[in-house]
């Protein structure tokens, strides 16, 4: 793997703060060029684009056995979601099995198939005045309910089970949408809110996105090493490969990467597609028609979805509809939690959380522990309770 020295050397910063404030106009306008293009040519590409994004029906998959859906007939047939609010499963999954599977980190004896190694519930608010992502670990301990097999039998339901143990029994079988379907019920069942759609991406497309960009910028503070994920990469600002950054966004033990939880890799996580977004901007991808088709076919040719949000003309309805959406309304969160071992579980401030987005009102976010130890030290004036683990954070 290798890395150069960054064309933007900055400082690390913080990764659970929300995308540079042209993000989603950026998303908005990327998606806009898909289905306004003119000429042969662009036809042709579009269709392509659209031919590469393997969509599977939700309701055959997971039944009518489902949280209440508050969503009525569409008004405007340009945007199938507007005036709802809208909830979208994102997952990002690997295909392992044999020395690939011990390669990536699973080790040796790890279970052969399918894994979803990140898990993002996307809410967009009915007024699309703000959208709230919450990332899920995939160590937290649930519930997860019986799923359906494509061959019309179903899984047995699991307590105190790992999250993302839903994902590689769904697809047990092989099919991705059953594995997404099964990791919907399981999300589903823990927090009562009605899952609209869901996308998978796969992290080998994650690697040609990057790619595609000319790499991306990311700075660390301190050396990180891994072994199974292949990582090996040394303080400072560096401007990744795709390969690198892929280890970077699955490495969870080894030097520089914490305590091996799940929490540290989500942190970088959002950290690195913030820093994507940004540079498909700065580096001008979006009038270089060249790059720009080939960012997009490593970006559907990644891509499982469910039917409606996997339809290019949907996408961009609801881009569209972002397009005044303020960088101060994207918040990122990841579930409150106690630790368990070296698991971790949900706490009683979930179902705040979990209710604040089902009624679509604003996020209800835990406490920001950057922020509190910010305001201890401009005010002296300020108590600081250090014993709360509110935040999921250990110690």
């Amino acid at each position: 793997m290798s890395t150069t020295p960054s064309r933007a050397a900055q400082g690390p910063r913080h990764s659970r703060r929300a995308p540079g404030r042209r993000a989603l106009p950026t998303v908005m306008a990327v998606v806009l060029f898909l289905v306004t293009f003119a000429g042969t040519g662009a036809a042709f590409a579009y269709q392509s684009l659209q031919g590469g994004v393997d969509r599977h029906n939700l309701d055959d998959i997971l039944g009518t056995d489902r949280p209440t859906n508050g969503s009525s007939e569409p008004d405007n047939p340009d945007d199938a979601l507007e005036g709802e609010a809208y909830n979208v499963l994102v997952m990002g999954t690997d295909s392992r099995d044999g020395e690939e599977n011990a390669d990536l980190g699973g080790g040796a004896n790890s279970v052969e198939g399918m894994r979803s190694d990140t898990t993002l519930l996307l809410h967009v608010a009915a007024d699309r005045s703000r959208v709230d992502v919450v990332s899920i670990p995939r160590d937290l301990l649930v519930t997860i309910p019986s799923c359906s097999l494509p061959d019309g039998s179903s899984t047995y339901e699991q307590y105190d089970a790992m999250f993302n143990g839903a994902f590689a029994l769904g697809g047990s079988t092989g099919d991705v949408g059953y594995a997404a379907g099964c990791t919907v019920r399981t999300v589903e069942a823990m927090t009562d809110i009605y899952i609209d759609d869901f996308v998978v991406v796969d992290m080998a497309g994650f690697k040609d996105m990057v790619d595609a960009i000319g790499g991306v910028d990311m700075c660390f503070e301190e050396d990180m090493y891994s072994e199974d994920a292949k990582l090996d990469i040394t303080a400072g600002c560096h401007t990744l490969d795709g390969e690198t950054a892929l280890a970077v966004a699955r490495a969870r033990k080894g030097v520089g990467l914490g305590d091996g939880s799940d929490i540290g890799r989500i942190d970088r996580q959002q950290e690195l597609l913030t820093n994507m977004v940004e540079q498909v901007l700065d580096r001008n991808i979006l009038t270089n028609s060249t790059e720009l088709y080939q960012f997009l076919q490593a970006a559907t040719s990644s891509l499982t979805t469910s039917d409606r949000i996997g339809n290019l003309t949907t996408m961009a309805g609801l881009a569209y509809s972002l397009r005044g959406t303020d960088v101060d309304e994207v918040n990122f969160a990841t579930i409150p939690f106690d630790w368990a071992g070296n698991r971790v579980r949900p706490n009683y401030l979930t179902d705040e959380l979990w209710a604040s987005i089902r009624e679509d009102e604003p996020m209800v976010l835990p406490p920001d522990e950057d922020a509190t130890d910010e305001e201890a030290t401009t005010d002296d004036s300020t108590e600081v309770d250090g014993s709360s683990d509110a935040s999921g954070t250990q110690g």
